[in-house]
């Protein structure tokens, strides 16, 4: 009996244990959250009259950084898709047989069928228009 007891009152203390963390570690990330709000209204506050006074200037401003930035980004992108493109082709090429290789060899000897298909129902049809 003493030792059914004893079972159940470290369940307890455990969770006792979990949930003061839990109130510990939120009441510190509550108080972190409304500091970071006050911050950011006073910070907001003082930083508005100098955005009003030099608005004409940095709208222009952020939006050409803005499309240089995206402009960089998708250069930099198209790149890598251009580099990895030709590896692609050069292992395919010199037979290292990358991903992906088994179904493009399936898809080209599938459209090479239904290439000859289609030549082969147009000959039939312009053969059977002429006689």
């Amino acid at each position: 009996m003493a030792e059914h007891h004893h079972q159940n009152s470290q369940p307890r203390y455990q969770q006792m244990l979990k949930a003061a963390t839990a109130v510990t570690a939120g009441g510190s990330l509550l108080v972190l959250s409304g500091l970071t709000l006050a911050g950011t209204v006073i910070a907001l506050t003082i930083a508005t009259p100098l955005f009003v006074i030099f608005s004409p200037v940095l709208v222009p401003a952020v939006i050409a950084a803005a499309l240089l930035a995206t402009g960089f980004v998708a250069s930099g992108g198209f790149g890598v898709a251009a580099i990895t493109v030709l590896s692609w082709i050069y292992r395919y090429v010199t037979g290292r047989h990358p991903p992906g290789a088994d179904q493009s060899d399936q898809t080209h000897m599938k459209l090479a069928s239904n290439a000859r298909e289609m030549k082969y129902r147009a000959e039939k049809l312009t053969g059977a228009a002429a006689s």
